[in-house]
């Protein structure tokens, strides 16, 4: 095997964990943890999407990674000025 077919299948593992990890932060009840949780979760599909993208060489994949990065920054900054406000 090629080193970095092996280092990108330990990179989704390591994705696997931290996006298990970013599930247990979102089940916390403070509304912030749930927001920290959901842009890691969002990170975490995003970059095990480019990762796969890049072992099977599917170009669309990262480009769906982007608009996934991309909504993600926005959802989560209209949500903090929400609450911000108190809506």
């Amino acid at each position: 095997m090629e080193i970095l077919l092996i280092c990108e299948c330990f990179l989704i593992i390591a994705l696997v964990i931290f996006l298990i990890v970013s599930m247990r932060v979102i089940s916390y009840k403070s509304v912030s943890m749930g927001l920290i949780g959901t842009s890691s979760a969002t990170l975490a599909i995003s970059l095990a999407l480019v990762a796969v993208g890049t072992i099977y060489e599917i170009g669309f994949f990262k480009d769906i990674a982007l608009a996934l990065l991309i909504l993600g920054i926005v959802g989560t900054v209209g949500f903090s000025v929400a609450l911000k406000r108190g809506d």
